[in-house]
């Protein structure tokens, strides 16, 4: 335990003073991370809303939070805390804190020893202030945890913004950080628990099950995608995290239910980026008897009902976009969409020349792309990203849909659709394709595709094939991307924005000099501590700066460490950067 206490030099300096008032806090005893409960009966939200409706409702309140301001003021003062649903503001009074001699609660704990980032529970009651804000005037405080880093401050004055914690990768490493300085951050997941909520409560309206299939799979499938793989020692196999819950799914609709839906995580190895991550959450469903025209009616009703449990609205915004989704949205097939956007009819292209017209549309070609995945292409680039209202793209070439049943009326088309919003598809169905003899040769099409070399190429699942040989009825099913409609939901600019932990690059470490490397340039020894603590940790950063700033920064230091060193002088510092 008494390596907390311990001055290290890799320290800053604040962080070094909230140590040492660590100690001191211990030294008094008091505990700075309480295990009891600490009762907490009313929200700031909820006396900012109320308090002017009837104030004698809020003359014992006990509320916590997170340390946000201090304005110390001496035998008085304020701070300002946040808890889950807000700010509000708090009033210390010395005399009323500590009423007996023993001053040591106010003078010491609360002006000396407290920090912006500490988390405190209060008790008091509620009244305006002079310049009337709603305020708590405390009667008693606990601390219920030191924080020993000190929060990035943003700093607002004539409506201009400084020190705003806005980098994308340091909020989105250090999500924890970003909701506390950025709370506008929380209610992004808000709305998307609400959304996820209005959801399963439409389906379950509709009786339909919900149920969970495993993540882990001896077969990866139901999806173009590349997987991840692990081991398991036990069953001493290879296995797949999913790309998708499909299969399994469908296995259940063989086995009896009309309808089953699934919320799952699934896993793809592949690229990232403003759309993708490894790691994301679909809500799959499967209905039995339906086809992909009843599917396209209900995703209607369903996402209006969504946007309207949310927004109050079907008309939200979203970027420099308005999208309605009030029923019902354009419809287009395939082909009819591609000739809208480029006046080329591809209906009776061979490869070669649809591979000759995705070069021409600036997609990237390459032999292993077959003749569904080369449309793929050409869509994505000169479509998709003009469709902004909620439309339906359906018919896709039967090689792009290797789960799904041939058109009933027309040839080498499949029933399928995708649902394209804001630039990108958020749902993806099908007709299902219960013919276990037309999957068993759309699955080996797809083993072809693989030794040609397309690495998302589907592989052959015998126990699937099992499955639909003892009868599966006539099925449609439905994916959505819960992530993509989320940031529709949300007008959230990248999929990151709306998953609260997304996977990130390993975090650069800083490169760290040694001793030997510091005195190679011609630091002396006792001086190579006071660099550090001034916080250069390479070579690189300590040759970067001025020598006269330096040798200002690194004198005064001395100064105030008072180190019994040599003092330095310029000539000195010009050798070492020299």
């Amino acid at each position: 335990m008494q390596k907390i206490y311990d001055m290290s030099l890799e320290l800053s300096e604040q962080e070094i003073v909230r140590r040492e008032s660590l100690k001191k806090l211990c030294e008094l005893g008091i505990n700075p991370y309480p295990a009891e409960t600490f009762e907490v009966n009313i929200t700031a939200k909820e006396i900012q809303e109320n308090f002017h409706k009837d104030n004698s409702l809020y003359q014992e309140v006990s509320i916590a939070g997170r340390i946000m301001s201090r304005r110390i003021m001496g035998a008085a003062s304020f701070t300002e805390i946040q808890d889950a649903t807000g700010r509000i503001q708090l009033y210390f009074k010395r005399d009323e804190i500590c009423p007996d001699e023993d001053k040591t609660m106010y003078n010491i704990v609360f002006k000396r020893l407290l920090d912006i980032g500490d988390i405190i529970g209060v008790k008091g009651y509620v009244f305006i202030t002079q310049m009337g804000e709603i305020t708590i005037h405390v009667k008693e405080y606990k601390i219920l945890s030191k924080s020993l880093k000190p929060l990035p401050i943003v700093k607002e004055k004539n409506e201009k913004i400084w020190d705003a914690f806005t980098d994308p990768e340091q909020r989105y490493r250090q999500r924890y950080l970003d909701m506390i300085v950025n709370p506008e951050v929380k209610e992004i997941f808000i709305k998307r628990a609400i959304m996820i909520n209005s959801m399963r409560s439409f389906l379950n309206e509709k009786t339909y099950l919900e149920v969970e299939t495993p993540v882990l799979q001896p077969l990866y499938g139901g999806a173009a995608a590349r997987p991840f793989k692990t081991y398991h020692n036990t069953l001493d196999m290879i296995l797949y995290l999913r790309i998708a819950n499909e299969l399994y799914l469908k296995r259940l609709i063989v086995g009896g239910y009309d309808g089953v839906y699934e919320f799952s995580k699934d896993f793809r190895n592949e690229g990232m980026g403003r759309f993708h991550n490894p790691e994301f959450t679909q809500m799959e469903l499967y209905v039995a008897y339906k086809d992909y025209e009843w599917m396209m009616d209900l995703v209607e009703e369903m996402v209006e009902k969504i946007t309207l449990d949310l927004h109050g609205t079907t008309s939200i915004k979203a970027g420099e976009h308005t999208i309605n989704f009030k029923r019902p949205w354009k419809r287009f097939t395939m082909y009819e969409v591609i000739k809208h956007f480029t006046g080329i009819d591809i209906s009776d292209m061979n490869e070669k020349e649809l591979v000759k017209l995705a070069e021409s549309s600036g997609v990237e070609v390459d032999l292993s792309m077959g003749k569904g995945k080369l449309i793929d292409e050409i869509f994505g680039k000169t479509c998709e990203p003009k469709l902004i209202q909620p439309t339906f793209i359906t018919d896709y070439p039967i090689e792009m849909s290797p789960l799904a049943k041939k058109h009933r009326t027309k040839k080498g088309l499949a029933e399928r659709f995708e649902v394209i919003c804001n630039g990108k598809e958020i749902c993806n169905a099908f007709t299902e394709l219960n013919d276990p003899l037309d999957q068993r040769k759309r699955f080996e099409a797809q083993l072809e595709l693989g030794r040609r070399g397309d690495n998302e190429s589907m592989i052959l699942d015998e126990d699937f094939l099992r499955a639909l040989e003892f009868g599966m009825p006539p099925t449609t099913g439905l994916g959505i991307g819960i992530d993509r409609l989320a940031m529709v939901m949300t007008d959230s600019p990248s999929i990151q924005e709306v998953i609260f932990f997304p996977q990130m690059r390993p975090e650069k470490k800083p490169v760290v000099a040694t001793d030997e490397e510091f005195m190679s340039i011609g630091v002396p020894a006792e001086w190579i501590p006071v660099i550090r603590k001034k916080g250069f940790t390479s070579i690189e950063e300590l040759k970067a700066v001025n020598p006269n700033k330096l040798i200002n920064d690194l004198s005064g230091l001395r100064k105030k460490m008072k180190l019994d060193i040599p003092a330095l002088k310029i000539e000195e510092i010009k050798a070492w950067l020299s």
